[in-house]
Order: structure tokens, then sequence, then C-alpha cells
């Protein structure tokens, strides 16, 4: 699907020679915990919010603390 796409990063992608496997395998990896890592860093930072900046964002306490008990994983 991304070779019907006109992009010149596309298109370097495309043309690259593909990555061995466990390259592959490390590359997703690595950006599986990065997203974990965002998701802890999101809800610890939003269990800090005051009732006034929750408001700001459109959050009820009832929301921020069941937010902020979810594991990482859990999207």
């Amino acid at each position: 699907m991304t070779r019907l796409m006109h992009s010149p990063a596309l298109n370097l992608l495309n043309a690259s020679p593909r990555l061995p496997l466990i390259a592959d395998l490390a590359v997703r990896f690595a950006a599986k915990v990065t997203t974990w890592e965002q998701r802890r860093r999101t809800r610890v930072n939003l269990s800090y919010l005051d009732d006034h900046l929750l408001a700001d964002v459109g959050l009820t306490p009832k929301q921020r603390t069941r937010e902020a008990k979810r594991r990482f994983w859990q999207i």
C-alpha cells in the first residue's frame, strides 16, 4: 500500500534494502517500548493535575483516577 503513496520519505523507504529480521524485530520492540513509556509518563503526569487543570482538559477527577490506574500496556 505504501508503494502507491507519493512522498519523498516513502520513496526512500521503499528503495532502501529490507532490514534483517533481527534488526526489524529490534526496531519494532524499541517503538513499542517507547509507546509504553510515553503512556506511563502521561498517566503519571495526569495524576498530578489539579481540578482546575482537569477542567481545562475536559476530564473529571474520577476519569483522572481511572486513567492513572491503568497499566502502561493498556490502551
